[in-house]
């Protein structure tokens, strides 16, 4: 059997990935007194004095809610929730495995933004964070930022800002391990979706040179109009020189190419043209925009791809568990742009720079040390972040 076969034959097995486990024992009268009736009155009556106690008297300070709408499921598309299921019992058991957070799959039957906006806020206070997951683009923009100024707990859309910091920690020592600056090099992202624009925003954050973003329609350039709204920021936002053509134009003298776009897109001969020592993260799932063997045949230094079966794989497994696990540690109200850019220094350096090399570059989505690392990253920044904004409220 193949693996898809297999996977299908272990989901019948197992008839769900998920079960309900009780932190309380239920064996004597005592028993139920405590965990139910009468004894749960009392601290029913301590969180409606003082709501905050909801993180420490029931499981809410550790249980994130993995929400999809099921309209971008993998590179199964618009399947619909019900079909995303397993995608997202998935994730809740990557939660756990990685980063002993509780998670719990729902799959919201619309595809209106205000509906699910209003569902998760009416559901919110059942959780200490927000995972959204697999909702299309430019959808997931505008869910994102309502969720966010309305919810006082950390929200948090992975396929834009877990594949941006992971490719963004990948980046950090692969152009390091190239004898590259930062500052110095060209990134060339093919695919302006959801993952796309949130990788092109980080890494302008993290200080790359600059950014050229492609789309089905070629370069993205700022002397162009665009009805999508997120195209026509980041086509301001990138490309300083306003080169235009098609990806095979935007690769030639650049550094390094990051693909969240379709499979076999690049040719050897664009390899060939990047500048020296080129880096490639293609990470289309599960066929690449250029397999691994063909990239290094045609000259590539550093190849980071999505798969497990290759050296420097991509992946955000390195990321959410520890996000959230730092997150819900400090009570943090929200996951800011500077703990994702502490994340991906904390991620880049478990490698310690004599370890550097252009097949290892980012630890194993295996290593769970990893999620620890993160989430100390994490908390320490929005700990920094409160006393920064009590000491400018005390001056």
């Amino acid at each position: 059997m193949d693996i898809n076969e297999k996977a299908l034959q272990k989901h019948y097995e197992w008839a769900g990935k998920l079960e309900v486990v009780s932190r309380a024992p239920i064996e004597t009268r005592e028993d139920l007194s405590l965990a139910y009736t009468p004894g749960v009155a009392q601290p029913c009556r301590e969180i409606a004095k003082d709501p905050e106690l909801s993180y420490k008297l029931t499981r809410r300070g550790n249980l994130v809610a993995v929400i999809t709408d099921g309209t971008a499921v993998l590179g199964l598309g618009d399947i619909g929730g019900l079909a995303g299921m397993p995608v997202m019992e998935g994730k809740c058991c990557l939660f756990k495995a990685f980063g002993d957070v509780d998670a719990v799959p729902l799959c919201i039957k619309s595809k209106d933004p205000d509906e699910i906006v209003r569902t998760i806020e009416l559901i919110s206070d059942s959780f200490g964070g927000i995972n959204l997951e697999d909702i299309s683009a430019p959808r997931c923009f505008e869910i994102e930022e309502k969720l966010k100024e309305r919810l006082d707990i950390p929200v948090f859309h992975d396929d834009q800002h877990g594949t941006a910091i992971v490719v963004g920690a990948a980046m950090i020592n692969a152009v390091k391990c190239a004898g590259k600056k930062l500052g110095d090099v060209t990134v060339v992202i093919n695919g302006a979706g959801s993952a796309g624009i949130a990788i092109g925003k980080f890494l302008l954050k993290l200080g790359v040179g600059d950014v050229i973003m492609v789309d089905i329609g070629g370069i993205l350039c700022r002397s162009e109009d665009y009805s999508n709204p997120a195209h026509s920021e980041m086509s301001k936002l990138t490309n300083k020189n306003c080169k235009t053509g098609t990806l095979s134009d935007a690769m030639r003298g650049a550094d390094v190419f990051v693909g969240v776009s379709k499979p076999n897109l690049v040719t050897p001969d664009m390899v060939k043209s990047m500048a020296e020592k080129p880096i490639l993260f293609p990470m289309a799932n599960p066929d690449p925009e250029i397999t691994y063997d063909l990239a290094k045949e045609s000259g590539a230094y550093i190849v980071g791809t999505g798969r497990s079966d290759y050296p420097n794989q991509i992946n955000n497994v390195l990321v959410f568990p520890g996000i959230f696990k730092g997150a819900l540690a400090c009570k943090a109200k929200a996951i800011t742009e500077e703990m994702k850019l502490a994340a991906a220094f904390a991620i880049a350096g478990l490698i310690p720079d004599d370890k550097l090399s252009p097949d290892y570059i980012i630890p194993s989505t295996l290593d769970k040390s990893v999620a620890q690392a993160v989430a100390n990253a994490v908390a320490d920044e929005w700990n920094k972040s409160v006393c920064r904004k009590s000491s400018e409220n005390f001056t």
